[in-house]
């Protein structure tokens, strides 16, 4: 059984709301790593924002009628691949200790929705499933971005790389919403028939979330979303921001769906970069991650 704890953590929901982590069935796994960011810094706080700010949710979900909480047992994990401080972390050392955790939360049955920290986490959480898994899954990324580089600013590690290093796994995507990738990205998405959901056929298309889940080819489905993947105007507080993009209801949608359809197996949530006096950003996450649990509890009706 692996349990990691930290003093520094605030557990999601509050205390009140922690349960231990035997008896629990989500786990959320803090991650405050940055190294790669281009153009706003402040993603290592995000984890923190985050559980901060669902201190103040309320517990009662007016969508799903339900105080989800109640029915799912959540544990807060302590926080890994920390680089708040200055301390410096390379990425492999991020990524081994990323799929370790997560590999570990796996086998002990977790559901698992990791906050982020810089999206090139992201590999490692994927790749422990990928290890851990013996059929085969999909993985959804909502954002604005391709994230398909091969490599960014000397690194193939960059948060700009996460998506290539996942194609480069063998698994299957689906990107959602995107709105701003580099030539080599477009060659790539044509390359290997990759079926985009952009952003600009999303808001003239009214079937696109049937369309979209149309595409995936298989059962199970690991979450990726990158906070940018969301309208700024709803989402400032983000690395990259970028016009366009989902609004919160048209995400939501989407989300229960996907969780309708198939088994979603983890999540993550990246990319919060806390935006100075405001806690916008920071609270719509936490009530995303609230989204997430409640749409898991209703596919697992516990």
């Amino acid at each position: 059984m692996l349990v990691q704890t930290s003093a520094a953590v605030i557990p999601f929901l509050g205390s009140e709301i922690q349960a231990s982590y035997k008896a629990s069935q989500v786990v959320i796994l803090p991650i405050p790593y940055e190294a790669t960011t281009t153009y706003r810094k402040g993603t290592e706080n995000g984890p923190d924002a985050l559980l901060e700010a669902s201190i103040q949710l309320e517990y009662y979900d007016d969508e799903l009628e339900r105080e989800i909480c109640k029915d799912a047992r959540i544990y807060t994990n302590g926080a890994i691949a920390d680089t708040r401080g200055r301390r410096k972390i390379s990425a492999q050392s991020m990524l081994t200790e990323t799929r370790d955790t997560v590999s570990g939360l796996i086998d002990d049955g977790k559901f698992v929705i990791a906050i982020g920290g810089e999206h090139s986490i992201t590999t490692g959480i994927v790749d422990a499933y990928r290890q851990r898994s013996s059929e085969p899954f999909t993985v959804v990324q909502i954002d604005a971005h391709g994230d398909l580089r091969h490599e960014y600013e000397g690194s193939i590690y960059n948060h700009a790389c996460v998506m290539r290093r996942i194609v480069d796994m063998g698994l299957p995507t689906l990107p959602v919403a995107i709105r701003s990738l580099c030539q080599e990205e477009a060659d790539l998405i044509k390359q290997k028939s990759i079926p985009v959901i952009w952003a600009r056929n999303i808001a003239q298309n009214p079937h696109w979330i049937e369309e979209a889940i149309a595409t995936i080819p298989t059962g199970r489905v690991f979450i990726t979303i990158d906070l940018d993947g969301i309208d700024p105007a709803s989402m400032p507080g983000v690395g990259t921001p970028e016009p366009g993009g989902l609004n919160w209801y048209a995400l939501l949608t989407f989300l229960r769906r996907l969780f309708e359809t198939h088994q979603v197996i983890g999540c993550d949530v990246m990319e919060l970069a806390p935006v100075v006096d405001s806690v916008v950003s920071q609270f719509t996450a936490a009530k995303l991650v609230y989204k997430l649990i409640g749409y898991q509890t209703l596919a697992q009706r516990w």
